[in-house]
This record gives C-alpha cells, sequence and structure tokens, in this order.
C-alpha cells in the first residue's frame, strides 16, 4: 500500500527552462546506518587486514601485544559488518520503495531505460545521467555484485575465526565448508576480494560526487539526512510504477511536496 501526503493528481509543471525541485525522504534511518556501519567496518577491517598481512607496525615494549589488539579489532569489526548486513538485507523486504530489492533488478521498462542509459552515460555517449530517484539499474546491479562479495567476506573471516576458535556453534553453521574447499583458498578469497572492496569504494565515491555535481540533487547530502531533491515529473513516474508493484512487497511510504526548492 502506498501512502503520500498528497493524493497523486494531474500537476501543472513549471514552464520550461525552470524547473523546480522537491524533498523527497528516500533513505530511511536503518538504510543510512547499515550504509554507515558498512563503511565504516570495511575501512577498519581494510587496515587492520592488511596488517595481518604484512605488519606494519612493531612496538619493542616487552607486554605490547600488538598482533593480537589487531586480530581483535578486526574481530570485532567483523562482527559489525555482518550485523550491518543482516540489517540491509532485511530493509531489502521491509523498507521502503526505494530500498526494497526490486529496486536493484531490471524489471520495469523504465529500469531498463535506466541500465541503458546510466551505460551511456558512463562511456561518454551522454551528457547527463538518467534521473531516477532511488538507485539507477547500473548501480543497483553492482550493489548486488557488492553485496555478494561483502556476504562471502563475512563467511568466509567466519570460517577462518572458526578455524582458530574451535566454536562449536561456528562449526555447526561454516565447519561443513572446510572439507569442501581448502582453508588456504578460502584465505585467499578472503584476501582478494578486500581488494576489490577497495576498489569499488573508490569508484563509488567518485560515481556519487559526479552525479551529485551533475544533477544537483543532494545525492551526497541524502546518505546524512535521507532527502533527495526532485523534479515532480521524476515524483510521478514513480508513483505510477509503484501502483504496478505486488502490494505483500510494498511497505508503505510517504512522498513529501510540502516546499518547492529553485534549482
Amino acid at each position: 500500500m502506498v501512502s503520500i501526503v498528497n493524493p497523486f493528481v494531474p500537476r501543472r509543471h513549471v514552464a520550461e527552462g525552470q524547473e523546480h525541485l522537491v524533498p523527497v525522504y528516500v533513505w530511511e534511518l536503518p538504510v543510512r546506518l547499515a550504509h554507515w556501519g558498512i563503511v565504516a567496518a570495511v575501512t577498519v577491517l581494510t587496515w587492520t587486514g592488511l596488517y595481518l598481512n604484512h605488519p606494519f607496525l612493531i612496538f619493542p615494549h616487552k607486554t605490547a601485544w600488538t598482533m593480537g589488539t589487531v586480530r581483535f579489532i578486526h574481530e570485532l569489526a567483523g562482527f559489525e559488518l555482518i550485523g550491518a548486513l543482516i540489517v540491509r538485507f532485511y530493509w531489502f523486504f521491509a523498507g521502503n520503495h526505494w530500498a526494497r530489492w526490486r529496486q536493484f533488478l531490471p524489471l520495469t521498462r523504465r529500469r531498463w531505460e535506466s541500465l541503458k542509459a546510466m551505460v551511456r552515460y558512463y562511456t561518454f555517449q551522454q551528457r547527463k545521467p538518467f534521473e531516477q530517484i532511488g538507485h539507477n539499474t547500473l548501480a543497483g546491479l553492482t550493489y548486488i555484485i557488492v553485496y555478494f562479495m561483502i556476504a562471502c567476506e563475512c563467511v568466509s573471516g567466519l570460517v577462518l575465526f572458526e578455524a582458530v576458535e574451535g566454536s562449536p556453534v561456528l562449526k555447526f553453521f561454516v565447519g561443513w565448508i572446510p572439507p569442501i574447499i581448502d582453508i588456504q583458498w578460502i584465505r585467499l578469497v578472503h584476501f582478494l576480494f578486500m581488494f576489490f572492496l577497495m576498489a569499488f569504494f573508490i569508484h563509488h565515491v567518485y560515481s556519487a560526487v559526479l552525479v551529485a555535481i551533475t544533477e544537483r540533487n543532494a545525492e551526497m547530502e541524502s546518505v546524512f539526512s535521507g532527502y533527495k531533491f526532485v523534479t515532480d515529473e521524476t515524483i510521478d513516474e514513480e508513483l505510477e510504477i509503484a501502483a504496478l508493484e505486488p502490494r505483500q512487497l510494498f511497505g508503505k511510504r510517504r512522498i513529501h511536496r510540502n516546499r518547492t526548492w529553485d534549482r
């Protein structure tokens, strides 16, 4: 069921060349918390993981336990990453329209248009990105790959942790993996995926800043406030698509049209 502040009616839009923007609450608090939780965890895990692979700090004091301390921080950050990932997975089904799993897949004609347009944009064949309230389709497909890699990092990390700690609980959940995949291959995948996530982080920041500058829609600010600024035409198109989605997979959401903002 869709809940909006004002009923959806044909609107008289401003004259050509005078686009107006309205604030839309896109990213709910759990989505933002999961996002920043993943960012913080991956950052800590990357630096501590690099240290565990090749220690670059040595403290000569007799009671210094640098490697053990770094490993402990790495493990804590790993469990925090698992928690953030669980919250985000849950919000694929419990969140608003733009947080749902359907928004990451090209399931509608408009999302296929978004995918083709963003490919043209990143290959310098068009000047502006496809105007969309939530994630564009190319970004959505990329996030699916990224979430898969993060999930693999969590599972492989639990396997390595269980090999050292010998926890019966972890052995029940992941103890069946080492007999199938050698522990050294698991360690190698765990290490290599870290570099893929580092590369994604660099590109993610670059593309987010680029789109924010191009569209001027508070793309960067929205990861803090949850609000983006879009045109009425884009909101109308999103509402038409939302009305066609299965109700059992689509939660209530509010479209805020309480102010008009000039570019």
